[in-house]
């Protein structure tokens, strides 16, 4: 897989017994990207991309424990601790319209109505009834409600974001 074409769906941040399972922080919505005999890129900056068949996953408190083939211990676990888990963007259904992956989203520039940048999407965190993008200019933040009264276009050709804030969000 090319590294320009992969999709970030989650991280190795430990092992899990001695028979060599990874914990995973997933960034999916659905366990489903995990199904076992699906190809996943394990990429690090500095190292070469590798990609691995899945064996098994399954659900582990907040995040999902995961068997590769060729990882048999613990040992040989720990050496993927900290690489990112991906898929090729290409596998990915496309979103219904007017919907997005945060994958498209962050990074994107965001400016007010009225033309003032506020900064860029840095992160996008999930709540219980819309997500929210994290914006940061320097050392200032503002978090931004996914909603369509305050997104009011995104524009990845341009990568733009266009907010309308209400009074008193940017304090």
């Amino acid at each position: 897989m090319h590294e320009d074409a992969l999709i970030a769906i989650g991280k190795v941040v430990g092992t899990h017994g001695i028979k060599g399972y990874l914990k995973i922080a997933s960034y999916a919505e659905s366990a489903a990207s995990f199904a076992p005999g699906k190809q996943l890129a394990l990429r690090r900056k500095g190292k070469p991309v590798v990609t691995l068949g899945i064996e098994s996953a399954r659900p582990h408190k907040r995040g999902i424990l995961l068997a590769l083939q060729g990882i048999t211990s613990v040992d040989e676990a720990k050496e993927w601790v900290g690489y990112q888990l991906c898929i090729n963007r290409t596998s990915l259904p496309e979103p219904e319209e007017g919907t997005y992956y945060w994958n498209q989203i962050i990074g994107l520039e965001v400016l007010t109505v009225d033309d003032r940048h506020l900064g860029r999407v840095a992160a996008i965190f999930p709540t219980g009834s819309n997500d929210v993008y994290v914006v940061r200019d320097g050392d200032k933040e503002v978090l931004v409600p996914a909603i369509d009264t305050v997104v009011v276009n995104i524009d990845l050709a341009r990568k733009v974001l266009r907010v309308d804030l209400p009074e008193g969000l940017e304090e």
